[in-house]
């Protein structure tokens, strides 16, 4: 992984609030979708696409590409957005979001769209796709590395803990696990529906590498990827602490804006707002 300098950086998180922007406007059109996870993933799902990922969106099949499978499938709209800017399709396409005949479903549906590897919808299923797909490359000798976005909710799932004893048996180093930790969930927050405690040493006792980093820190996430690459005896997850809403002041860690869009005027503001961070943003960084 090339390194992380400093114009790339702020290149990165310009495009982090870009994307942010407009998915604002995105879910603004559809008038349905989720907004407090989507907007906390974004400087994630920004670092994937434009510096993590070995891909190509003009050959969106190409067998050399590292795989990313969303396992928290409502939090799509952020990775629609990224895969338009990142040149997967047009960015005027998000504006179908949601509606009948389009290829950005609610969920991500596989073969709907170029670039996507899994469908995607019942959470706790992700990890253990993702183990799937890194086992195979293992046996084929193949160096390609599966990420895998997961909710904190989604740990509920008793599936989940299956794929992680599974990864741990078969050693997949291949595999990095990247969970929201923003401690919602559609109920009401993580720890009051079912406590999730320390996930670090609940992934750890599973012998898998644990990083714990600042989910809105691009630097952090991408030395926590470049990291990942170096362990060699065991798969890694990093816990990715991050705010919900992030960016959007009246959303920000508010469980009532897991599954909701914003309407015209709170659309507006949030717009605002985020038109003012990218100001301080590219104030904030000395070529």
């Amino acid at each position: 992984m090339e390194a992380l300098h400093e114009t790339k950086l702020k290149q990165l998180e310009l495009k982090a609030n870009q994307i942010r922007q407009d998915l604002i406007k995105m879910l603004l059109e559809a008038g349905s979708g989720h907004s407090a996870g989507p907007l906390g993933m974004a400087d994630i799902f920004t670092a994937l696409y434009f510096h993590v990922l070995k891909h190509d969106p003009k050959h969106a099949e190409w067998p050399a590409r590292d795989r990313l499978v969303l396992s928290n499938g409502h939090i799509c709209p952020i990775r629609y957005v990224a895969m338009a800017h990142a040149g997967y399709f047009p960015i005027s396409e998000l504006k179908t979001l949601r509606k009948l005949g389009t290829r950005l479903q609610g969920h991500p549906h596989r073969t709907s769209l170029p670039g996507l590897e899994t469908t995607s919808g019942p959470l706790g299923s992700g990890l253990s796709q993702a183990s799937g797909i890194a086992l195979a490359f293992k046996m084929d000798n193949l160096p390609n590395r599966v990420y895998c976005a997961m909710s904190d909710g989604e740990h509920d799932a008793g599936q989940t803990w299956e794929a992680v004893m599974f990864a741990a048996k078969y050693k997949l180093n291949n595999l990095v696990g990247i969970i929201d930790r923003n401690n919602i969930q559609i109920d009401g927050y993580t720890e009051d529906i079912m406590p999730l405690d320390d996930l670090k040493n609940k992934y750890e006792s599973f012998n898998w590498h644990v990083l714990e980093i600042d989910g809105h820190n691009i630097r952090e996430f991408v030395d926590a990827c470049a990291k990942a690459e170096t362990i060699h005896e065991k798969p890694t997850v990093i816990i990715a602490r991050t705010i919900p809403g992030k960016g959007v002041d009246f959303m920000e860690n508010k469980f009532e804006w897991h599954g909701k869009p914003p309407n015209k005027e709170e659309a507006d503001i949030a717009l605002r707002e985020l038109r003012t961070l990218q100001g301080q943003i590219e104030a904030s960084h000395i070529d």
